[in-house]
């Protein structure tokens, strides 16, 4: 943790884990078939699971709005529903599809995890942005561009559960969903690194949910 004064009104500087995320998700080049050629075999997989979900009607009322009817317009879909809704409502959905089963991708380290879970916030995001720019006469993103996005949230989830278990100190290890899709999420929409910064420090700010 940085050393500062509480006593002192001058904002602190970021921990240097935060830092290196907001570098990493802003300026690293991803060069590495392999990297896309498995990240393509786990969206294709993380979509077949979502899609088997949707057999399931404890799964499928979980994916319309929060209120009944408060749907978005060109905002992000919901694959294989007609739903179109804000992101974090969208991200809630696609990533409920993704992990009904349980069935999605797992990375066993020192903490365990379903990487592709932030697949919800990924593909919501590039959704919504995609038909955004195509309205405003622009270029959507291409799927190598989600590809892209979801190496850099598996390599944050996956780097941190080399070495660090939230399981074991009694949190569950979704919270490195929160954390990668966050940073990953941040960098999407725009952010700078600064921006990214204050977004993974806001992921982490209430902690994470218990293990129960």
């Amino acid at each position: 943790m940085s050393t500062h004064d509480i006593r002192s009104a001058k904002r602190p500087d970021p921990d240097q884990p935060m830092v290196e995320v907001a570098n990493y998700v802003v300026d690293y080049k991803i060069d590495s078939h392999e990297a896309y050629d498995t990240a393509r075999y786990m969206l294709l997989d993380s979509l077949a699971t979502a899609m088997m979900a949707m057999k399931f009607p404890e799964c499928v009322k979980h994916l319309g709005p929060l209120v009944p009817g408060a749907i978005l317009p060109g905002g992000a879909r919901v694959p294989g529903t007609h739903h179109e809704l804000d992101p974090a409502q969208a991200a809630f959905a696609i990533g409920t599809q993704i992990r009904w089963l349980d069935f999605n991708d797992t990375w066993l380290a020192a903490e365990w995890g379903h990487p592709s879970d932030n697949l919800g916030a990924i593909l919501a995001v590039a959704d919504y942005l995609s038909r955004q720019a195509v309205r405003e006469g622009g270029e959507p993103l291409t799927v190598r561009d989600v590809l892209g996005y979801a190496i850099k949230a598996h390599e944050i989830q996956g780097g941190y559960a080399l070495l660090n278990s939230f399981n074991r100190v009694g949190q569950d290890h979704v919270i490195l969903v929160r954390l990668a899709s966050t940073a990953v999420a941040a960098a999407m929409l725009g952010g700078n690194k600064d921006q990214v910064v204050a977004a993974v420090s806001h992921s982490w700010i209430d902690n994470g949910a218990l293990r129960t």
